[in-house]
């Protein structure tokens, strides 16, 4: 037993220096010195939305560097608590060295999974639309579903998020939502979740009692930053303005303050409703815009690639399924992870989805890259 203590401590103890170099954490204790010392300016609420920016990301990286910092403590300390515990032969020491040992493990593999977030966009907010697809009344219910796993994930890891549009179907559930997951890393972490989703089960709609497969679609775009150069000329987008309203039609604003920005090049049309004013709205429509013209750009340059290696993309639409009958179970295509657990990940609990997703997506960009 000691001797598989020893070798897991020092598998850890690598991954964990990889790690370290990854994030490079000297540099980091230099960038949060540099926005403590940026934060600490008189002046620096006089630009609001630049302060929370810069709060936010200042907030982020401090947990980042105490959170790798703990763990290098913690490991160092566990090497000895279990040496203590061999000397003295005192197996109550002894387990709790195992235990703690497993909990790092499990901490090092998710921070590990962090690292491989390095593409382009990959630390940047995100901005999540659902839609419902094939399956009538089933698909828009089954999109509200996916809607609120996705919201109690973000509220599980205290992550803030603003919805922008929801647009309700008649009967059930919603034709489409898009709201914003503002966590940095966010896009990184919710793009391997874009895709098609599959649910099968007993139609509670069905007054036969039949079994029914309905489908939504998760789009995943990064939230666009000063940087990016979206310019959207004026002449180019109609700017429609209409009065919110809620589920069944009912009105939740006596003023037409929602807004319907249509993309007169593209025809991409973007709504918000769920701002008090129209010019809140139409602010988050446009950044709605921008993110899609910014995904549509990406777009066409990895198809120019794609068409330069005379190749298309490997990466399949439809990535997940979840069966609630016959049996219960929630399966992703792509990696093959699953659980029997599915009321879990309706309830927000797909951590090791993501983190398998991830992975998988590395492991595709290494053979793309070789």
């Amino acid at each position: 037993m000691a001797a598989d203590f020893a070798v897991v401590l020092d598998e850890l103890d690598t991954t964990l220096g990889s790690i370290e170099s990854v994030i490079d954490v000297d540099r980091l204790r230099r960038e949060v010195a540099e926005l403590e010392q940026q934060a600490a300016a008189p002046d620096l609420w006089n630009d609001v939305e630049a302060a929370q920016a810069l709060t936010s990301r200042l907030s982020y990286l401090q947990g980042d560097l105490r959170r790798v910092e703990e763990l290098r403590r913690r490991l160092d300390d566990v090497g000895v608590l279990h040496e203590m515990a061999e000397e003295e032969s005192d197996e109550a020491t002894a387990a709790e060295a195992e235990r703690e040992l497993a909990a790092l493990r499990k901490e090092i593999d998710e921070l590990e999974v962090r690292t491989l977030l390095n593409g382009e966009y990959d630390s940047r907010e995100a901005l999540v639309t659902i839609r419902s697809e094939a399956g009538g009344v089933d698909a828009a219910d089954f999109a509200e579903m996916l809607m609120r796993m996705y919201l109690r994930w973000a509220e599980r890891h205290r992550y803030a998020v603003e919805v922008y549009d929801t647009s309700y179907a008649e009967e059930a559930g919603i034709k489409s939502a898009t709201f914003a997951v503002k966590q940095p890393y966010a896009y990184g972490t919710l793009s391997v979740e874009q895709g098609t989703h599959r649910l099968v089960r007993i139609s509670p709609f069905d007054n036969q009692g039949r079994r029914q497969t309905s489908f939504a679609g998760v789009e995943v775009l990064p939230v666009v930053e000063q940087t990016d150069h979206v310019e959207i000329p004026e002449n180019e987008i109609r700017i429609d303005v209409f009065r919110s309203s809620g589920p069944g039609g009912q009105s939740v604003n006596t003023t037409d303050s929602a807004v319907r920005i249509t993309h007169l090049p593209t025809g991409i049309v973007v709504s918000c409703q769920n701002e008090k004013s129209q010019i809140q709205n139409r602010a988050a429509a446009m950044r709605v815009l921008q993110a899609r013209l910014l995904a549509k750009r990406q777009e066409e340059q990895r198809a120019a690639m794609d068409a330069l290696k005379g190749e298309g993309s490997s990466w399949g639409n439809q990535m997940r399924s979840y069966v609630l009958h016959p049996y219960q179970m929630v399966k992703d295509l792509r990696t093959e992870q699953e659980t029997g657990n599915t009321a879990a990940v309706l309830d927000g609990d797909i951590d090791g989805f993501i983190e398998a997703g991830i992975r998988w997506r590395r492991q595709q960009e290494t053979v793309a890259a070789n």
